[in-house]
């Protein structure tokens, strides 16, 4: 039987150019640079998870999240499970200040040539792309 697809969700905050990234501080992706993010709980949309795991994660409260990109993260064939994840863009307080919580252990405003050379998830490169009409 195939592994079930877990909701996750992520938000996209930029500001003058620069994205908000979080480095998790836990495994699997233990010092992976990514946008705010995580697994959905019960009972909520994926633009509620972006919103919370970005409060979480850096202290800013997140609005009008508007989806921007889907991925089926498909797993390894040994996987039991594997995630499908939302992306957002959201706005904040232009003064709000990000700080470390939860899970990520670093808060950071990067530039998206920053964003090449750190170690992030396709996802990521792949939405600083989009947004940005850049290559990854």
């Amino acid at each position: 039987m195939p592994p079930k697809a877990q909701p996750a969700s992520s938000a996209i905050l930029e500001r003058d150019g620069r994205f908000l990234l979080v480095r998790r501080g836990r495994a699997p992706s233990a010092g992976m640079y990514a946008f705010p993010g995580g697994r959905g709980e019960a009972g909520e949309t994926p633009a509620e998870t972006a919103l919370r795991e970005l409060s979480e994660e850096t202290g800013i409260v997140g609005r009008n999240p508007v989806l921007f990109r889907v991925y089926d993260l498909a797993p390894p064939e040994t996987a039991a499970r594997y995630f499908v994840l939302s992306v957002f863009t959201v706005e904040a307080d232009p003064g709000a200040v990000a700080v470390a919580a939860d899970d990520a252990d670093a808060v950071g405003w990067f530039t998206p040539d920053e964003i090449r050379r750190l170690p992030a998830p396709d996802s990521v490169r792949d939405c600083i792309a989009a947004i940005t009409g850049t290559r990854p």
